[in-house]
C-alpha cells in the first residue's frame, strides 16, 4: 500500500492535485505555512481516522473534500471525505471507491457512499492482516480490540515534533488511551510472529472458559439445592411423623430413603388420630442431649490423644538426639552380626571390663527400645485420631438432622394448633410435601452437569496446551533480533553516537537500547545530542520497513518524515530561512554533509534496502544534487505555489 496522489476541493468546486512517485524517495520543500506538514493528517485523516486534525487556517477553510489514492499491488482505492460540518472536530463519513485504475473525481461526483469503518476494513484486507483478538482483562479498563490497519499509523509517519524526541520513539497521538500497550499488543500481530490459527485456538479457548465457568455456576447450585433439599427433607420428614402421616417410620441415613418415604405421604388419606405427641418431642431432646453428650466424650478422648502424641514427640525427638549425638563420633558401633550395640574397649577387644561399658551399652539398649515403642505405636495413634475424627463428624451430622426433627416436630404440633385437629395439619403438611417434591432438582439433571463440566474441563485443557505449544515468544524475539541488526547497520551509516555498541530495539518500553560493557544499558532517553536522536528514530524506522518488505508483512511500503534535517541547521529560524531554496540551503550555516547524507541513506533505502518502497519527505532545505531534484514532487513551495491556491475562495 502506498500512496498514489492527494487531491483537495474547494468551495467553487476546483481540485488541486499532487501527485507522487509511488516507487523512490519522494520530496516536497519550500516554505513554512504551506501546508507540508498538513500532509500527513490528510492521510490520516483519509485512511479511518475519524478527527479531524488539519490546522486551523487556510486549508480549513478553503478545502471542503480531501481525497486520497491508494496504490495497491493489483489495484487502487479512494477514499475521499468531506470537512466535518459546522467546525466539527470529527467526520466518519466517506467516498469510497476500488478500481484497477482510479482517477480523482471531478467536485460533482464527490457524495458520500460509506464510513470509516468500511475504510479501515478494506484496507485492513488488503493489507493482509490476520484475523486477530486482542483481548483485554475484564478488570482493565480499556476495552479489547482488532488490530487493524490504523494500527500501523505508528509506524508510517513522523511528524515534526516527534522525527527528534529522544523520549518517543514513534508517532503517537495525545488522544490514544496507552499507546505503548497498544503497540505491545499489536506489532507482533503485524511482524507475523502468531500463526493464523493461533487466533481461532484462543477464540475457542476463551469460548469455552465462559461456558465452563457457567457450568460450574449451574452445578454448584444444583447442588447447593441438593444439600439444602436434604435439610427441608428432613424437617418435612419430621413434621410428617409429628402429624402421624408417615406413622413408626425411623429417619434413614440415606437421602434417597428419605425422598422415598416423603413420595409415599402423597397417597396419605384422613383417619381418625389421637392429638396428642408431646412425648415424642420429648423423646427427641433427650436423644438430642445423648448425642451432645457422646459428641464431648469422643472430643476428650480425642484431645487426650493429641496431648499424648504432643509428649512422645517431644520424648522421641530428645531421644534420638542423644542417640545422634553417642552414634555421630563411631564411639559405639554396633556388631555387624548380632545388631547389638559394641564397647570399643569390651573384654574381647583389651581384655579388660570396665563398669562404664555395662552402663552405656545398657542405657543405648534401653534409648533403642523406648524409640522402638514410641515409634511403633505412632501408626496405631494417627488411625486412632483419624477414628475419632471421623465419629465427631458422624455424631455433628446426627445432631443436625435429630435438631431439624425437633425443630420439625414442635412446628408440626404448632400447625396442630392453629389447624384445630391432626388432620387438618397432615392435610397441610402433605402439600408441603407435594410442593417441595415437586421443585427437587432431578439426580439426572445434577449427572448431566457433571458430564458437561468434566467435558468442558478437558477441552479447555487441550486448547490451553495447543495455544501454549505456539512458540510465539522465541519468534518475537528471533524477529526483534533481526530488526535490531539492521538497526546497528543503519546507525553506523548515520555515524551516530554509540554506534560501536550493539543496539537493540526494546518493545518492552518502545525505545532503542545500546549495551555498553562498563555500565548497566542506555536507553535512548540517555543519550544525548539531537542529531544522535535523528539518527537513532529513523534507524529504527527503517530496520522496521526494512524487515516488513523482505518478509511480506502487512505494513504499508510507505514512509513520511517531516522536516527531519532541521536538527543540522544551528538554529530553527535558519533552517526556515532556507524557504526551500538551493542557494539559501548553500549559504545556511548548517551541516550540509550531513544533510547530504541523511537524504543518500534514505535514496538508497529505496534503491537497494527495499527495492520499490516509498519514502515521503517534506523539508524546507534544498539540495543542488540532480539525484535530489529528480527527487523533488513539484517546484518548491514558495507560496505560491502551496498545498492551496491563494486564489481560492
Amino acid at each position: 500500500m502506498k500512496i498514489k496522489s492527494i487531491h483537495v476541493y474547494s468551495h467553487d468546486g476546483q481540485r488541486r492535485d499532487l501527485r507522487f512517485n509511488v516507487n523512490g524517495l519522494n520530496v516536497i520543500t519550500g516554505r513554512s505555512s504551506t501546508g507540508k506538514s498538513a500532509l500527513s493528517e490528510i492521510i490520516e485523516y483519509c485512511m479511518g481516522r475519524s478527527s479531524f486534525n488539519i490546522p486551523e487556517g487556510i486549508i480549513r477553510d478553503k478545502v471542503v473534500w480531501f481525497a486520497v489514492i491508494y496504490q495497491f499491488e493489483n489495484s487502487q482505492v479512494m477514499v475521499a471525505k468531506p470537512t466535518p460540518p459546522n467546525g466539527g472536530a470529527s467526520c466518519s463519513t466517506t467516498m469510497l471507491r476500488r478500481g484497477a485504475e482510479l482517477q480523482a473525481p471531478l467536485s460533482g461526483e464527490l457524495a458520500v457512499n460509506s464510513d470509516d469503518d468500511a475504510v479501515v476494513t478494506l484496507l485492513s484486507r488488503l493489507l493482509g492482516i490476520p484475523e486477530n483478538r486482542t483481548d483485554v482483562p475484564l478488570e482493565r479498563s480499556r476495552e479489547s480490540y482488532t488490530a487493524n490497519v490504523k494500527h500501523t499509523f505508528y509506524y508510517l509517519f513522523q511528524k515534526q515534533g516527534v522525527v527528534a524526541n529522544k523520549d518517543q520513539l514513534f508517532n503517537y497521538r495525545q488522544d490514544e488511551y496507552n499507546p505503548t500497550q497498544t503497540i505491545r499488543d499489536t506489532l507482533p500481530i503485524l511482524l507475523g510472529v502468531s500463526s493464523n490459527n493461533r487466533f481461532e485456538l484462543e477464540s475457542r479457548l476463551r469460548a469455552t472458559k465462559r461456558d465452563l465457568r457457567l457450568n460450574t455456576k449451574r452445578l454448584e447450585q444444583a447442588r447447593n439445592a441438593i444439600d439444602t433439599s436434604h435439610e427441608k427433607a428432613i424437617e418435612l420428614f419430621s413434621e410428617a411423623k409429628a402429624v402421624g402421616i408417615l406413622g413408626s417410620t425411623e429417619l434413614g441415613i440415606n437421602a434417597n430413603e428419605i425422598i422415598e418415604a416423603l413420595r409415599s405421604t402423597l397417597f396419605w388419606e384422613p383417619k381418625n388420630r389421637p392429638d396428642d405427641d408431646g412425648g415424642r418431642i420429648s423423646r427427641l431432646e433427650e436423644e438430642l442431649i445423648q448425642l451432645r453428650k457422646d459428641r464431648r466424650d469422643v472430643q476428650n478422648r480425642i484431645d487426650a490423644a493429641r496431648q499424648f502424641a504432643k509428649r512422645s514427640r517431644g520424648y522421641e525427638s530428645e531421644a534420638t538426639e542423644q542417640l545422634d549425638r553417642l552414634a555421630s563420633i563411631k564411639a559405639l558401633p554396633k556388631n555387624s552380626d548380632t545388631g547389638e550395640w559394641q564397647w570399643p574397649f569390651s573384654e574381647n577387644n583389651l581384655g579388660l571390663e570396665l563398669p562404664i561399658a555395662t552402663v552405656l551399652l545398657n542405657e543405648l539398649k534401653s534409648l533403642d527400645s523406648e524409640l522402638h515403642i514410641v515409634t511403633s505405636q505412632r501408626p496405631k495413634l494417627d488411625a486412632y485420631l483419624s477414628n475419632m475424627n471421623d465419629e465427631v463428624r458422624a455424631i455433628a451430622s446426627a445432631i443436625r438432622k435429630k435438631e431439624s426433627e425437633l425443630s420439625a416436630a414442635i412446628a408440626a404440633n404448632e400447625v396442630i394448633v392453629q389447624m384445630g385437629t391432626r388432620n387438618n395439619a397432615a392435610a397441610h403438611v402433605t402439600g408441603r410435601i407435594s410442593l417441595f417434591l415437586e421443585s427437587l432438582a432431578p439426580n439426572e439433571e445434577i449427572a448431566r452437569l457433571e458430564t458437561e463440566y468434566h467435558r468442558l474441563r478437558l477441552m479447555a485443557e487441550d486448547l490451553e496446551k495447543l495455544v501454549g505449544a505456539d512458540e510465539s515468544n522465541e519468534r518475537l524475539n528471533s524477529i526483534l533480533n533481526i530488526i535490531s541488526m539492521q538497526l546497528m547497520r543503519y546507525i553506523e551509516r548515520f555515524e551516530a553516537e554509540f554506534r560501536e555498541f550493539p543496539a537493540r530495539f526494546n518493545l518492552n518500553n518502545i525505545t532503542i537500547v545500546f549495551d555498553l560493557p562498563d555500565r548497566p544499558p542506555v536507553p535512548m532517553s540517555r543519550t544525548g545530542g539531537g542529531e544522535n536522536h535523528l539518527a537513532y528514530h529513523l534507524s529504527a524506522l527503517l530496520a522496521l520497513h526494512w524487515f516488513s518488505v523482505k518478509y511480506n508483512r502487512p505494513i504499508p511500503r510507505f514512509l513520511l518524515i517531516d522536516q527531519p534535517t532541521q536538527v543540522y541547521f544551528p538554529s530553527e529560524q535558519s533552517y526556515m530561512n532556507t524557504d526551500g531554496s538551493v542557494q539559501k540551503t548553500k549559504e545556511a550555516d548548517a551541516d550540509l554533509n550531513a544533510v547530504r547524507r541523511l537524504f543518500e541513506l534514505l535514496l538508497k533505502f529505496t534503491q537497494e534496502d527495499s527495492p520499490g518502497f516509498q519514502l515521503i519527505v517534506t523539508e524546507h532545505a534544498n539540495l543542488s544534487e540532480d539525484w535530489f531534484q529528480d527527487a523533488l514532487v513539484e517546484e518548491p513551495w514558495t507560496k505560491p505555489p502551496a498545498l492551496v491556491p491563494e486564489d481560492w475562495q
